[in-house]
C-alpha cells in the first residue's frame, strides 16, 4: 500500500484534480493529485475470434443478412462475429495563498519520519520532487519540500497523527510512479469480492481478476499506473459505468486513515449491511479531504466472454441520441459502452496521432458512436447487435460503420476514442470542461460555445454518451484570457441552467472548489464543510482542494 504524501511547507499552486495522465498522454480521466499512466484499451478476451484482413464494412455486412433478419430473429451470422477491443479552465497560474495556520517542516520533522520510515522513503531531492509537485498539464506548480512513503496503515497512521499534532500539511498522492503495484490481493472466486490495499495498480487487478474469470468493473484509459485508492478517492467514473454504475455501488468496504492517525476498518465484504450509517460513501469521491484510503473491497462481475464492438458513423447529433435510446431498448443488459465524439474530435485524431486511420474512410460525418457489447452467449448477442445495427440503419439513425473482426481492430477503434485528449494536447492550448448534463442538452452546450468563439478556437466534444459525460474541449494555439472570459463562467451558468452538474468524473480539486455552488445548494456546501470540519479540524488533508476556503477559515 505504498502511497506519497506530500508535506505542504510554503505557499503553493498545487492541483487535486483527478487528472489521470499518460506515459502516452492518452488522457482520460483526471487523477486524485497524481499523473496516472495510461494505456490503449483492448479486450481481455479473445474467445470467438475470427481473424479478417480488415473490419467488415456495416452496409455490405447488413446487405448480406437483412431478409434473414427479417425473416427470424434467431438467425446466426457465423461468418461475422464481433469481438471487443493540456486541460484547463483558467489560463493565469493560479496561487493559493498559504493558511499561516499551517507549520513548516524543520530539522526535527525529518529526524521523525526518516525513523519511522527509514531514509530511503523520506525524499528531499528537488529532482524526485519536482514530477509530484507539477499536474500533469503544468498549471499548477506546487513547493513540497518533502515526500514520504509510507509503505503500510500503520506508517500511515503514525504520520498523520504527527503531522496533526505539528499542523503540518499534507497530500495524498497514489500514481504518479505505481510504487507500490506488487502487493497480492485476496480474492473470494464465490462471491465475487476483491479486498486489496489502495496502491494497487489497476491494470494489475484487472490482470489478477481475468485469471480467475473475473473483471474489475472499473476500466479506465489510465489504468497502467492508476491505484485503486486513489479511483476510489476520486470516484472515477470509466468506461463500464452504463455498465457496472459508479464505484458507490460496487465498492462493498473501506479502511480509511482519517487526520488524527485514527484507522477506521470498514473493510466489509458484505452486499447487505443496514446497520446504521454506511459511512464509506463519505470517502468515496472525498478526493482525500477526509481521510486517505488505504484499503479497498469491491464487487467484481465474472467475465463474459462475447464481446462486440462497432464503429458507426451519424449525420446529426439527433440521431446520436436516438441511437442510444434503441441500444438501451434493443441491446439491454448487454450493453456495456456507449462513446461518441464529433467530427471535430475525429480530425484531431487523424492529424496527431500516428498510426490511426479512419474506419470509415468513404465519407466525413459529423458524429461517429463506438458501441460495445458483451455478454455470455456469442450467438445470442451477436443476433441482437445485428438486429439493432440493422434497425438503425433502416431508420436512418447511422450513416455508415464497420464491425472488429480481431483484436487488432477493436484496439484500433478504442484508441481513436481514447486518442482524442492526447491529439488536442498536440494541438495546442486547450481548456477542459467534464460536465455531466442530461443527454438531449449535451452537444447543444458545445454549440453555443462554438457560436461564441468562432474561429478564435476549435470547439471539440465527446464523452461517455451512455451516462450523460460531456468532455467540451476548446482547442487554442495558446492560452489567452480573452478566450477563458467568452468560456467563463458562462459554460457553468448554462450547466447550472439546464439542470446539470460542472463536475461529472473529474472532480472539483482546486480549480473548481469555489465554482462548486454552480452545482450544489448552499446549505449542501455548508453542510460539507461542517463534515470536513469534524473529520480534519486542522485542515490538514489536501487543503484548498474540492470546499471553498472561506467556509473552512
Amino acid at each position: 500500500m505504498k502511497k506519497r504524501i506530500a508535506a505542504v511547507t510554503s505557499s503553493y499552486r498545487l492541483l487535486n484534480q483527478k487528472n489521470h495522465a499518460s506515459n502516452r498522454i492518452l488522457h482520460h480521466h483526471r487523477r486524485f493529485n497524481a499523473n496516472f499512466n495510461q494505456v490503449i484499451r483492448s479486450s481481455s478476451t479473445s474467445e470467438g475470434v475470427t481473424h479478417h484482413c480488415g473490419p467488415v464494412p456495416l452496409k455490405h455486412f447488413l446487405a448480406s443478412c437483412r431478409w434473414d433478419l427479417q425473416k427470424s430473429s434467431l438467425i446466426h451470422m457465423q461468418n461475422m462475429p464481433i469481438i471487443q477491443q493540456r486541460n484547463f479552465g483558467s489560463v493565469a497560474s493560479t496561487i493559493v495563498q498559504r493558511n499561516p495556520l499551517f507549520s513548516t517542516i524543520n530539522h526535527d520533522d525529518i529526524i521523525y519520519f526518516e525513523k519511522i520510515l527509514g531514509v530511503k522513503n523520506v525524499i528531499q531531492d528537488d529532482e524526485e520532487l519536482q514530477p509530484a509537485n507539477t499536474d500533469w498539464m503544468h498549471k499548477y506548480k506546487g513547493s513540497s519540500k518533502l515526500m514520504l512513503q509510507p509503505e503500510n496503515t500503520d506508517e500511515l497512521s503514525q504520520i498523520l497523527k504527527y503531522c496533526n499534532s505539528r499542523c503540518l500539511a499534507v497530500v495524498p498522492q497514489g500514481g504518479n510512479t505505481g510504487l507500490v503495484g506488487g502487493s497480492v490481493p485476496v480474492f473470494d472466486e464465490v462471491s465475487g469480492v476483491l479486498v486489496c490495499d489502495a496502491g494497487c495498480i489497476l491494470e494489475n487487478l484487472i490482470s489478477f481478476l481475468d485469471k480467475q474469470g473475473f473483471i474489475m468493473p472499473l476500466d479506465l484509459g489510465a489504468k497502467g499506473s492508476c491505484q485503486i485508492g486513489g479511483n476510489v478517492s476520486t470516484n472515477a467514473g470509466g468506461l463500464r459505468l452504463v455498465r457496472y454504475g459508479s464505484l458507490h455501488g460496487t465498492v462493498l468496504g473501506l479502511e480509511v486513515v482519517l487526520a488524527n492517525g485514527n484507522v477506521i476498518d470498514m473493510l466489509g465484504t458484505l452486499r447487505k449491511d443496514n446497520t446504521g450509517y454506511d459511512l464509506k460513501h463519505l470517502f468515496i469521491g472525498s478526493e482525500g479531504s477526509l481521510g486517505i484510503i488505504t484499503k479497498v473491497s469491491i464487487l467484481t462481475p465474472a467475465k463474459l466472454s462475447a464481446v462486440n464492438i462497432a464503429f458507426l458513423a451519424c449525420q446529426d447529433y439527433i440521431s446520436c441520441q436516438k441511437l442510444l435510446f434503441q441500444a438501451k431498448r434493443r441491446l439491454g443488459e448487454i450493453l456495456s459502452a456507449f462513446e461518441f465524439l464529433d467530427a471535430q474530435a475525429m480530425n484531431l485524431v487523424l492529424q496527431h496521432l500516428d498510426g490511426v486511420r479512419n474506419p470509415l474512410p468513404s465519407a466525413i460525418y459529423n458524429f461517429y458512436v463506438l458501441i460495445e457489447t458483451t455478454g455470455s452467449n456469442e450467438s445470442s448477442d451477436k443476433e441482437k447487435l445485428e438486429a439493432f445495427l440493422l434497425h438503425a440503419m433502416e431508420n436512418g439513425l447511422v450513416s455508415d460503420g464497420a464491425l472488429a473482426q480481431d483484436m487488432n481492430q477493436a484496439s484500433s477503434f478504442w484508441h481513436i476514442r481514447e486518442g482524442v485528449p492526447e491529439a488536442l494536447m498536440k494541438a495546442g492550448a486547450v481548456y477542459k470542461y467534464d460536465l455531466s448534463l442530461p443527454v438531449e442538452k449535451m452537444y447543444d452546450l458545445v454549440e453555443e460555445i462554438r457560436i461564441r468563439l468562432g474561429a478564435a478556437a476549435n470547439v471539440v466534444g465527446y464523452g461517455h454518451l451512455g451516462d450523460g459525460n460531456l468532455h467540451l474541449n476548446v482547442s487554442t494555439p495558446q492560452y489567452d484570457d480573452t478566450i477563458l472570459a467568452q468560456i467563463e463562467p458562462f459554460v457553468y451558468e448554462w450547466t447550472s441552467r439546464h439542470h446539470g452538474s460542472i463536475s461529472a468524473e473529474h472532480g472539483l480539486g482546486l480549480m473548481k472548489a469555489e465554482k462548486i455552488y454552480y452545482s450544489k445548494s448552499s446549505g449542501t456546501v455548508q453542510l460539507m464543510a461542517s463534515i470536513k470540519k469534524l473529520l480534519d479540524p486542522s485542515g490538514i488533508l489536501n487543503p484548498y482542494k474540492v470546499i471553498p476556503p472561506s467556509l473552512l477559515s
